[in-house]
């Protein structure tokens, strides 16, 4: 009979101590996250002199008409509106422009789909900032200066490129005999994809929709450059209010900051469902 190898250790003995780090790493992210926001949203509670000499701890005394002043101005609800209408928009119009294209280039064969792909992701590798002047000047020839319209079809055609890719490699993995059934029964592609691909895709659109959300909700050079009336600001530029010539009131800037970002973090709890399986969407082939 052969002896137990004593060199090997039970899984059972093993899986607590696997775990143990990934739980250890997976604390010290989340720590790296919610300490700032924290941080944050504690800094609105103080006063200036408190916040230099304490910034991380808790207020001696909290200071609610920070807060309370800012919820009560009408300035505040219209840079927040501002700020959700150029979001909302810029999603709309980015799923209603990159889901069509994303479907073309999963299921169709046409000349030249290959270049033209590559073309479309080849915009991920420039930086927003590079094209500011270039874009500066056509916003201006079409005569979208100090409009939010200025703002949202730059954003949107920057979003194609991550856009496309994410939603090609989902819809990639649909099976093929879901296509092939409904063209026989005489389903055009429109149909199909109206009907069967996007409401299989819901995860990717969701997904999509958060990131291009996000990313548009937190913009700060395009709106810096664009806009000039100060009643069409969205929020990322209402900070400047809280900045004077020779003092700055870094305790309003802070509650403001984590007022106006709790938007962006609602919609984010909202769909996380749909984020994970999004992502890896497309990420394997079977």
């Amino acid at each position: 009979m052969a002896l137990p190898n004593s060199d090997v250790v039970p899984a059972s003995l093993t899986a607590p101590l696997t775990g143990l780090p990934r739980f250890l790493i997976l604390c010290f992210v989340a720590a790296l996250v919610m300490v700032p926001l924290l941080a944050t949203a504690l800094g609105g509670f103080k006063e200036l002199g408190e916040l230099r000499t304490n910034p991380f701890g808790l207020p001696k005394v909290w200071q609610w008409e920070n807060y309370r002043g800012i919820l009560a101005s009408a300035r505040y609800w219209r840079i927040l509106g501002n700020s959700l209408f150029i979001s909302a928009v810029t999603v709309a119009l980015t799923l209603a422009v990159a889901a069509p294209a994303a479907f073309a280039f999963a299921h169709l064969r046409f000349f030249g789909q290959r270049f033209l792909f590559n073309y479309f992701i080849l915009g991920l590798t420039f930086p927003f900032a590079t094209a500011i002047l270039p874009l500066f000047i056509k916003v201006r020839d079409l005569g979208l200066l100090d409009t939010h319209w200025g703002i949202i079809l730059p954003q949107v055609a920057f979003s194609q490129a991550l856009s496309i890719l994410l939603m090609r490699n989902a819809f990639r993995q649909l099976p093929a005999e879901l296509l092939d059934a409904a063209l026989v029964d005489g389903c055009g592609y429109m149909r199909f994809f109206l009907w069967i691909t996007l409401p299989l895709s819901r995860p990717i659109l969701a997904t999509v929709a958060v990131i291009t959300f996000v990313v548009s909700w937190n913009n700060f050079l395009l709106p810096l450059v664009v806009i000039n009336t100060n009643a069409k600001y969205p929020w990322t530029l209402g900070l400047m209010d809280y900045q004077g010539e020779f003092i700055v009131a870094w305790q309003l800037i802070l509650a403001f900051i984590t007022l106006t970002i709790l938007p962006a973090v609602m919609m984010f709890v909202l769909a996380q469902r749909y984020i994970v399986s999004g992502l890896t969407a497309g990420a394997v082939k079977g």
